[in-house]
């Protein structure tokens, strides 16, 4: 999977990597679910309407943006 997107957050980083044309937010080395479009990805991740991550934290209380370009880019 190549790595696209990061966004620090509390809890450590939350990436946005593409792998066989499919976007999927990543936490800890866990995909957290798959997507057509990388915005589409930050979306879900930062309402926090993607597969749990297993800290059982929501990722909606994280203050992570919808808006790629407030990610860093890799």
């Amino acid at each position: 999977m190549k790595l696209l997107y990061v966004f620090h957050t509390r809890i450590g980083p939350f990436y946005i990597g593409e792998q066989n044309g499919r976007f999927h937010p990543i936490f800890d080395d866990e995909s957290l679910g798959s997507y057509a479009k990388d915005w589409q990805a930050a979306e879900d991740l930062a309402g926090g309407h993607t597969f749990s991550i297993s800290s059982g934290i929501d990722t909606e209380t994280l203050g992570i943006p919808e808006d790629l370009g407030e990610w860093e880019e890799l």
